[in-house]
């Protein structure tokens, strides 16, 4: 499994967590509400809650929906039932200069910026901008002339699959192959705000992991950290959840996304479970082998033995501490015979017995 290189800093995504890898994105999405400031305080504290990226949505309106399209279930609950969707998403788009303002502000804060297109023009937007990265939403997954065209540009692609079928995500994976691009790395989503328990399945993320040989994340919609803190433990280099200041605002997402508190409390758990999980390799750490010594046992003499016995069943027992002969060497000193007197609950040691 390659590495991949988010940007030019520190920013490396890597298999293993040990060296706290894991690349955390702050979704800020749409809850800027359209606002530069709003979106520049969102963006700092984020940074303050240990975020490594903050990530936009950049769109057009009418780029994205016709006049008649309806909203999501979701957004009909969290935002005004009889405004239409193209209304809504209008009120939500960034402009160029606001665009250019909150890049740089991203780089002020040594941030990653990262912002998922929906358009080809978009794409060429972020590309005069500057982006090191794509983020593409679950919907992406299966437009594959879209994919490609991200994909051409040669940067590494994070595809989130909500709502996607393996075959679907066959092809999405195919799509990255024929331009040349294997940047890419395979985000497990439940698209639904917020998603319920049963419906998490992180454990597909493994599966995508193992049948592509990719890196993968987990794009988390439920209410608190446990499907992130699994995802960790089951591989996933990127977590990436929904981000705002005030769930009280107006928007469709700000419910079901995390406060500043709530964000950063899910950074530590992170950084806690990737300490926990260590490298894979089987073998006592340094205070294990302190403890060893007090808490393992050694061959001990059951009863007074004289010297020129030979050692029997009956004559031995394994009891701490473990300073003298380990109790799998038992079968090999059965039948030696003892070179000078060993008092009972003694610790037997080489010199004890002819070898």
């Amino acid at each position: 499994m390659k590495n991949i290189k988010i940007d030019d800093t520190n920013n490396m995504l890597k298999k293993y967590k040990h060296s706290s890898n894991t690349f955390i994105i702050a979704e800020i999405g749409v809850n800027h509400n359209g606002n530069t400031e709003l979106a520049k305080d969102m963006m700092l504290a984020a940074r303050d809650a240990g975020a490594d990226c903050v990530k936009f949505q950049t769109f057009k309106a009418d780029r994205v929906v016709t006049n008649s399209a309806p909203k999501a279930h979701y957004q009909l609950k969290t935002t005004n039932p009889h405004e239409s969707q193209v209304e809504m998403l209008k009120a939500l788009e960034l402009s160029d200069e606001q665009h250019v303002s909150l890049f740089n502000y991203a780089k002020q804060l040594d941030m990653v910026f990262m912002s998922t297109p929906y358009n080809i023009e978009d794409v060429d937007e972020l590309e005069v901008l500057g982006v090191t990265a794509y983020k593409l939403a679950s919907i992406s997954c299966v437009e594959i002339p879209f994919i490609k065209y991200v994909a051409s540009k040669q940067k590494p692609v994070i595809l989130s699959t909500g709502m996607a079928t393996m075959s679907e995500v066959d092809a999405a994976v195919q799509a990255f192959k024929e331009v040349e691009n294997e940047n890419f790395i395979l985000m497990q989503c439940t698209t639904n705000y917020p998603s319920r328990t049963e419906d998490t399945n992180i454990t597909a993320m493994k599966t995508m992991a193992d049948k592509y040989g990719c890196q993968v994340g987990y794009s988390d919609h439920t209410s608190g950290n446990v499907a992130c803190i699994m995802s960790i433990a089951l591989g996933a280099s990127v977590i990436e959840k929904h981000f705002t200041t005030d769930q009280n605002l107006t928007g469709p997402d700000q419910s079901t996304s995390a406060n500043p508190s709530e964000f950063k409390n899910l950074v530590t758990e992170i950084r806690v479970a990737e300490k926990m999980l260590g490298s894979g390799i089987k073998e006592p750490c340094e205070i294990e082998l302190i403890n060893s010594v007090g808490m393992r046992r050694s061959i001990v003499a059951k009863k007074d033995i004289l010297a020129g016995q030979t050692l029997e069943e009956d004559m031995l027992c394994f009891k701490r501490p473990a300073s003298g002969l380990s109790p799998n060497l038992y079968y090999d000193i059965l039948g030696k015979q003892v070179v000078s007197d060993i008092k009972k609950d003694s610790v037997l040691n080489v010199d004890d017995f002819i070898w």
